[in-house]
């Protein structure tokens, strides 16, 4: 499968990637309505960053003990259940007098949703498409999630200015209401893929997977070099100040291009030998920031560091092929997971180095480079341990023990 009049023929997928940008518009919208509303009511730009993007916090202390429920329960169910509990959430929003602390709560609960249920698409892209288009499938729908997110927040920043935010609450939740009717009506009724209690379950497959010498250093090269260089991306505020969106826009537009050529144009025979270059790559514009270049270079620099976020495909596919379909879900909602630790430890991390050297625009620049230092080191440190999982080795499928998927 190589082109995208072939991918967009399995129907099943045409419904995955419509749900999917739905969902990302809707939560990007009703977000940025939250956001607007809690910083009306409290004046804090601390409440105000929770309530935009805090959630992820709640799906990372979840998400450890509720993964294998991806596996545990029907794909088409646990997908349209998050829609719906989503759908009324924003509802509830809408309601104009709804105390903060209630706010917090509706805004919670999805996200405990998602870590429970956050492979099951994923997991569905791979199950649904034939062998070997799982990158194509992964990243068509990355594509998908950074235009609906630019686009979201695009048309959220002007509906707030027409709308109110009841109103734009209402329009996400009724946008999230018809993912689960595209979802109910375009996918099938797939079952499960394992069986067993979701906790025990997801403690053994954890062990499993992060035991494992091919599977551990896959999983870091997933995490940590592109956590670090998330840490650079954080300081591109204090780095660039009012030219900032630039900076930002120069990312989203590298990652994309990365995606788009990882997925469509490179061979798959030549999908694992990029992954360390594209990891290196990843990094190394970023070093040259201590210089100091202007918002011009700056832009290019950061593009083409984007590029190299399109590594995490291949390694993605080696987590697919080299896995039991029965752990699949939680195998992809663990890699989900990480990457969001990973970005939260490397912005903070990079912040402190930023305020250490001295919280201006030359110290930022300088973090920047140390970041990307870091990230170099890591991609080759792990590139001994990578090789155990690439094209052409033995394939050891890591299962869940029978025992052990049932307790």
């Amino acid at each position: 499968m190589r082109t995208y009049r072939e991918l967009f023929g399995v129907a099943e997928f045409r419904v995955l990637f419509g749900a999917t940008s739905l969902m990302v518009g809707a939560a990007s919208v009703g977000s940025l309505a939250l956001g607007t509303l809690a910083y009306a009511e409290t004046g804090s730009p601390l409440v105000t960053a929770f309530v935009m993007f805090g959630g992820p916090l709640v799906r990372l202390v979840c998400s450890w003990f509720l993964l294998s429920l991806s596996d545990l329960w029907r794909p088409r169910t646990s997908i349209a259940l998050v829609a719906a509990i989503e759908a009324a959430s924003f509802a509830a929003q809408a309601i104009p007098a709804l105390p903060l602390v209630a706010r917090f709560v509706l805004l919670l609960v999805p996200w405990v949703l998602l870590s429970a249920f956050g492979g099951s698409t994923m997991a569905l892209v791979a199950d649904i498409l034939p062998d070997g288009a799982f990158v194509f499938g992964r990243a068509t729908i990355n594509v998908a999630v950074g235009v609906m997110q630019v686009a979201g927040y695009g048309l959220g920043g002007a509906l707030v200015l027409v709308f109110s935010t009841s109103e734009m609450f209402l329009g996400a939740a009724a946008t999230a209401l018809a993912v689960v009717v595209l979802v109910r009506l375009g996918l099938a009724d797939h079952p499960p893929r394992s069986t067993g209690r979701a906790v025990p379950r997801s403690r053994a497959v954890n062990r499993l997977v992060l035991g494992s010498s091919t599977l551990r250093p896959v999983y870091l090269a997933l995490w940590v070099p592109n956590g670090l260089v998330v840490g650079c991306e954080a300081l591109i505020v204090p780095y660039a100040g009012e030219r900032a969106g630039f900076l930002f826009a120069a990312t989203a537009v590298g990652m994309l291009a990365g995606d788009v050529a990882m997925g469509r144009f490179v061979p798959p025979g030549w999908r694992d030998r990029l992954v360390e270059p594209a990891r290196l790559l990843l990094a190394v514009p970023w070093l040259l920031f201590f210089l100091q270049p202007g918002v011009v270079t700056a832009c290019l620099l950061a593009a083409l560091a984007s590029v190299g976020y399109c590594a995490s495909l291949p390694l993605q596919e080696r987590l697919i092929t080299r896995t039991g379909a029965d752990i699949r879900g939680h195998v992809l909602g663990l890699n989900g997971l990480g990457m969001m630790a990973m970005q939260g430890i490397g912005a903070l991390a990079a912040g402190l180095v930023a305020t250490l050297l001295g919280a201006d625009a030359h110290a930022a620049g300088v973090a920047m480079s140390l970041m990307a230092v870091a990230s170099v080191a890591v991609t080759l440190a792990l590139t001994p341990g990578l090789r155990r999982s690439r094209a052409g080795r033995p394939v050891e499928v890591l299962a869940l023990p029978r025992a052990s998927a049932s307790r």
